[in-house]
């Protein structure tokens, strides 16, 4: 059996110790791998570039030079490498074994919701699983932080469930995203949280090619004016939730047989959680060795909560959104959930814990006045 993959140190560089880092600034050590530039800021905008991966961003510096040269380094994301998940560690401060929210799609009951939408096959289910009995966690450590986001994610369960009773400020375009930083800060905030998903949204749709290099561009760009927009005293802190993997149409669908002892299935095409029928359990582990083994480290759900994958001992009744066996892909393949079809259509993917999908920046950048 192959060596199993390498996990966060979620007790060290990791991404789920960011947000208590830049909110404790100066209040304390410094731990290593937050650059100094932060540490001695007045005050602090953190933008997360969802899906911009360390090695994406070593790959293609001549595209990104203003985050190729900043001071930082790459730190891990959380298990699995996907944004619902991703982020809810960042945004709480917490290991996903704290606030649970385990993955893109995952079990309640007989359903599974899809956590970004909030729905399930019954559709809308922010009545019947409300946000904060899933993830209680508050956001931000308590504090009061603004968060400049794309306006029609106001009234979503996941921003409910990851971003809690924050302050919620709407942009349409890049440009306005760097608007309304600006105001904030011209305010007096003291720490401000961006999100812009282009990056990860093209690579979805287009893979890592042409179409990818010109958002690359683009972010750029987006970066440059938020230095720009920084009174002084201020700096940019930069991170991603995850980074990404070109999968194209590699996409691995479980035989019948398989199938045949499956009750459900959930999580994502990276890391794929088969939800064995009662008594089927060890059925399902082997043929999903046998099957799947030489692409995938192939791993039960005790094997998983032992070596505390999601960063120690699960919250209480968090360990039943899990499912038996878990396929997580060691190769650039994605496992098919015949359930969720609109999955097929992705070009570059995350989820599993390749240095591709684990590794995400973390940066600091003082503003044209310094710090």
């Amino acid at each position: 059996m192959p060596e199993g993959p390498r996990l966060p140190r979620y007790d060290g560089p990791c991404l789920s110790g960011v947000v208590p880092a830049l909110l404790g600034r100066g209040q304390g050590p410094r731990p290593a791998w937050v650059p100094e530039v932060l540490d001695q800021a007045r005050q602090v905008v953190l933008l997360v570039l969802d899906g911009l991966g360390w090695e994406q961003l070593q790959a293609h510096a001549s595209r990104l030079p203003t985050l190729a040269g900043a001071e930082g380094g790459p730190i891990a994301s959380v298990v699995p490498t996907t944004t619902a998940t991703a982020l809810t560690s960042l945004a709480t401060g917490s290991p996903p074994a704290r606030h649970g929210i385990l993955g893109y799609r995952l079990r309640f009951g007989q359903e599974i919701l899809n956590v970004l939408r909030w729905r399930t096959e019954r559709g809308d289910a922010r009545r019947r699983l409300p946000a904060p009995t899933l993830q209680p966690i508050a956001a931000f450590l308590g504090q009061p932080v603004p968060v400049v986001t794309r306006a029609e994610f106001a009234a979503t369960g996941f921003s409910a469930a990851h971003l809690g009773g924050a302050q919620l400020v709407g942009w349409a375009t890049a440009s306005g995203l760097v608007v309304e930083v600006r105001r904030l800060l011209r305010a007096g905030v003291p720490f401000v949280y961006a999100y812009y998903d282009g990056v990860d949204k093209v690579a979805h749709a287009e893979g890592l090619g042409e179409h990818y290099q010109a958002e690359l561009v683009t972010v750029e760009r987006l970066v440059g004016d938020l230095l720009e927009a920084l009174p002084s005293g201020a700096a940019l802190a930069v991170t991603a939730d995850h980074g990404q993997v070109e999968v194209g149409s590699a996409i691995r669908a479980p035989s019948p047989g398989l199938l045949a002892a499956v009750e459900l299935l959930s999580g994502e095409g990276r890391f794929r959680w088969l939800h064995a029928r009662p008594g089927a359990a060890a059925e399902v582990l082997a043929a999903a060795r046998e099957e799947h083994g030489d692409e995938a480290w192939v791993v039960t759900r005790e094997q998983v909560q032992d070596e505390a994958w999601f960063g120690g001992t699960l919250a209480p009744g968090v360990a039943e959104r899990l499912g038996d066996v878990a396929l997580v892909a060691r190769e650039p393949v994605a496992f098919l959930d015949p359930a969720d079809t609109g999955e097929t259509r992705l070009a570059a993917r995350h989820g599993s814990l390749t240095d591709a999908e684990l590794l995400v920046p973390f940066l600091g950048l003082p503003g044209p006045g310094g710090v």
